[in-house]
């Protein structure tokens, strides 16, 4: 997600509050918003994957090994 987006979802949010968005604006702006959820649940399930325990008898544990969920 860049800079000119987040910035189009602000602008469109600005207007909403103003004068109201029209349809194209309001399919526009709920897609930017989906858009923007994704990136950032994107870059929180990276930051995730990427931290490792250190567990008490020494050993690393990768925390994206133990999540149930994850396909392997």
């Amino acid at each position: 997600m860049d800079a000119a987006k987040i910035a189009r979802i602000n602008e469109l949010y600005h207007k909403s509050k103003a004068v109201g968005l029209t349809d194209a604006e309001k399919k526009e702006q709920q897609q930017l918003r989906q858009e923007y959820i994704f990136a950032v649940k994107n870059n929180l399930r990276n930051t995730l994957n990427n931290i490792d325990i250190k567990e008490k008898d020494g050993s690393i544990t990768r925390l994206q090994d133990l999540d149930p969920t994850r396909k392997a």
